[in-house]
């Protein structure tokens, strides 16, 4: 059996990755009073005179819910929140195996981005943060500015953020190994959807000298009028050149580029037209733009995908439960941009020099304790920014 096969036989084998398990045991009389009633009266008193106690009397300080309305799962698009419910679950899976962050799949069935921001306020009391997944641009953008607004917990859309941490973690350590400068090198984004967006802002965080973003309707520059306000506000942000031109034009001379997009679309020839010791990272799953043997055959000198398959494997795994576990711990009400730069560079510290190689930018997409670094980098910065 491929992956496929296999992994559909081992779902209808598991009926769904989770379980809820009691951490109160119930075996005698006073086990059930203590759990339930008549005891139980006493922490819901204590909640009811102060909200905050909820953390404590609550698994709320270790609960994130993971919510979509599945219009963009995976690269299948608009399938709908319960056909998308095996990726919630997985992430699930994922928050536990790695942050040790308890996470519950909710899948809500509309695609009005009023109703599934108050839906998501009206459940949020029972949550220590929310983590939204697959929804698709730019409705996720509206959804997670409006969500961000009302709430008092951590809200994150993790195909944002998520992966533009990683891919800025990633970036840190390639152009380093290049002998480069962030602030002195080109990086070219094909992909304008809300990953490339989103890794697009964090990069000019960064400090990267400049940026070219293609979409479909090629390079993003200030003399196009958008409709889109996402792609209105990157022309505004990017593209110092007021360049103009198809992905071919804007690899020229680039250093980087990052793929958010589609199969097979970077060409041994524009990889030869970059800079010297060029950084490619083709993220397109499962096809990335380019797949990394010919990559790296037509000159490229580092090279990162989604896949597991290959070296430098670029994977949210590395920092949405460190993120979370970071955020829970010091009781966060937000992610802040300074918190997100330090899971970045706290990522990236994690591959020592001694240790960084062309095919060792960034750790290991299983290893575990990627998470308790990020934790710790983002809950100080919580800190340390005078937030309490």
């Amino acid at each position: 059996m491929d992956i496929k096969e296999k992994a559909l036989q081992k779902h209808y084998e598991w009926g769904g990755k989770l379980e809820v398990i009691s951490r109160a045991p119930i075996e005698t009389r006073e086990d059930l009073s203590l759990a339930y009633t008549p005891g139980v009266a006493q922490p819901c008193l204590e909640i009811a005179k102060d909200p905050e106690l909820s953390y404590k009397l609550t698994r709320r300080s270790n609960l994130v819910a993971v919510i979509t309305d599945g219009t963009a799962v995976l690269g299948l698009g608009d399938i709908g929140g319960l056909a998308g419910m095996p990726v919630m679950e997985g992430k699930c899976c994922l928050f536990k195996e790695f942050g040790g962050v308890d996470a519950f799949p909710l899948c809500i069935k509309s695609k009005d981005p009023d109703e599934i921001v108050r839906t998501i306020e009206l459940i949020s009391d029972s949550f220590g943060g929310i983590n939204l997944e697959d929804i698709s641009a730019p409705r996720c953008f509206e959804i997670e500015a409006k969500l961000k607004e009302r709430l008092d917990i951590p809200v994150f859309h993790d195909d944002q953020h998520g992966t533009a941490i990683v891919v800025g973690a990633a970036m840190i350590n390639a152009i380093k190994l290049a002998g480069k400068k962030l602030s002195d090198i080109t990086v070219v984004i094909n992909g304008a959807g809300s990953a490339g967006i989103a890794i697009g802002k964090f990069l000019l965080k960064l400090g990267v000298g400049d940026l070219l973003m293609v979409d479909l309707c090629g390079i993003l520059n200030r003399d196009e009028q958008y409709t889109n306000p996402a792609h209105a506000e990157m022309a505004k942000l990017t593209n110092k050149r007021n360049i103009k031109g198809d992905l071919a034009e804007a690899l020229k001379g680039a250093d980087a580029f990052v793929g958010v997009s589609k199969p097979n679309l970077v060409t041994p020839e524009m990889i030869q037209s970059m800079a010297e010791k060029p950084v490619l990272f083709p993220m397109a799953n499962p096809e990335p733009e380019i797949t990394y043997d010919l990559a790296k055959q037509s000159g490229a000198y580092i090279v990162g995908t989604g896949r597991s398959d290959y070296p430098n494997q670029i994977n949210n795994v590395l920092v949405f439960p460190g993120v979370f576990k970071g955020a829970l711990r010091v009781r966060a009400k937000a992610i802040t941009e300074e918190m997100k730069l330090a899971a970045a560079y706290a990522i990236a510290g994690l591959v020592t020099d001694d240790k960084l190689s062309v095919d060792y930018i960034i750790p290991s997409a299983l290893d575990k304790s990627v998470a308790n670094a990020v934790a710790d980098a983002v809950a100080e910065e919580w800190l340390k920014s005078g937030n309490k």
